[in-house]
């Protein structure tokens, strides 16, 4: 086994997935310092009632609005070894949930280790090191500085992924994406269309449906979700153009609508990686990675959080103590030969089923497979099989009633086994 305690890491982001990193490499002794970019911990977690830019002039990074609860149960939203508290509800407020994370911080005595307002602005590797420029957003002064290893905490839920539809601008009413949708006030009485159907389409959708006179949404996801949707909820297939007062469809109907909520997902946004970083950045998709994570070309550099469909926060704890025993010495990743190998069958078995490249982020079914692999190749205690059961349970009530799942509490009984009881 080789020692690296002497390694230097650079973690980007203070959200859960640097947090999590920082505190597995202190607990090695391993140096590393966090670049966050504003005052805060948290990342997405913390509401921010602004849109648009900040006090310094950087765009807000949070997409949270003011009545979020998480939208899996408790169980699945802990990090290992710190419990949420069990007087909170099953599926917490994003304010009771921001509360434990900065909670985790100071438990983990990790703040010592933030630079806070350090914008990273480029990272590059250059005679096989990585130079990581930083500005200061108030004073401006920018920094450069060397490591051996960069963890990518970023997170990729901040830039919003435009559909860019046909007669947009002709639209009079108004139009935003998700990522500046904070509360239904001004939807009040409204005509809304909401595109999308993804979990921010669904809950906002029906948020927005309780305070709006009519609520189109357009979709054409084959989720048969089995919701009894008020009367005023109206599903619509894609749209095929705008015009001054609302939209025609591909189904050749025509409504009109007062407001537009674009509910269409996040691009993959990483403009400090330099070119020499290796990667292939897409909206949708980041390549080539080894276990989700590990860039193959620099395989010294991470990519925390880029799993989708499955428990966020258990994935990134899981990846944030395989990226640690990978900086540490404790396992040697394959050749690149065999990790472009293992890349690549991932990505024929997707075009063989003529699914896109952004599909190759998915864990959904994989999920628990892909926490065993973690925990075969590095050495790590294994996420429980408990946890993909959880959350596959929870996905069945939400296709049996968006309104009415959160009333479920999950009890852990050990690594495979739970109870589901109605939170009274």
């Amino acid at each position: 086994m080789i020692n690296n305690q002497n390694q230097r890491v650079c973690v980007i982001g203070a959200g859960v997935a640097g947090l999590s990193t920082g505190r597995y490499l202190k607990e090695e002794g391993i140096p590393f310092t966090i670049l966050e970019a504003t005052k805060y911990v948290g990342g997405t977690w913390r509401y921010d009632s602004r849109v648009g830019t900040d006090e310094n002039g950087l765009p807000i990074h949070t997409s949270m609005y003011k009545h979020l609860r998480t939208n899996l149960p408790k169980p699945t939203m802990e990090l290992r070894g710190f419990p949420i508290p069990r007087k909170v509800q099953s599926f917490p407020s994003w304010q009771v949930y921001y509360d434990y994370i900065k909670d985790y911080a100071e438990h983990f005595d990790l703040l010592k280790h933030i630079k806070f307002l350090h914008n990273v602005i480029s990272v590059k590797r250059i005679n096989n090191i990585w130079k990581v420029k930083h500005k200061h957003v108030i004073s401006e002064e920018e920094f450069e500085e060397e490591y051996d290893f960069v963890v990518v905490g970023t997170g990729h839920h901040s830039k919003p992924n435009m559909p860019n539809i046909p007669g947009e601008k002709l639209f009079k009413g108004t139009i935003i994406h998700s990522h500046d949708y904070r509360v239904p006030d001004g939807y009040k009485n409204r005509r809304v269309l909401v595109i999308g159907s993804g979990p921010s389409g669904m809950d906002i959708g029906l948020e927005v449906c309780d305070v709006s006179k009519r609520l189109l949404h357009s979709h054409h996801s084959v989720v048969n979700f089995r919701t009894p949707f008020p009367t005023q909820y109206v599903r619509k297939p894609d749209v095929k153009e705008f015009n001054e007062t609302g939209a025609f469809f591909v189904d050749g109907t025509f409504e009109e609508f007062d407001d537009v909520i674009y509910c269409t997902g996040y691009e993959y946004d990483y403009p400090f990686l330099d070119k020499s970083c290796g990667l292939e950045m897409a909206k949708q998709s980041v390549a080539p990675l080894y276990k989700y994570m590990v860039n193959i070309n620099q395989p010294t550099m991470v990519i925390m959080g880029l799993v989708v469909r499955a428990c966020l926060v258990v994935a990134l704890d899981a990846q944030a103590r395989y990226a640690t025993a990978l900086i540490k010495g404790n396992f040697t990743l394959p050749s690149h030969e065999d990790m472009t190998l293992d890349w690549q069958q991932r990505l024929n078995a997707l075009l063989s089923q003529g699914k896109p490249l952004s599909h190759i982020h998915f864990l959904g079914e994989k999920e628990d497979d892909y926490y065993a692999e973690l925990t075969k190749e590095s050495g790590i205690e294994r996420v429980p099989p408990v946890m993909f059961k959880i959350r596959t349970c929870d996905t069945e009530a939400k296709l049996e009633n968006l309104y009415t799942y959160r009333n479920y509490t999950y009890r852990v009984l050990d690594n495979e086994t739970f109870v589901r009881t109605v939170e009274e």
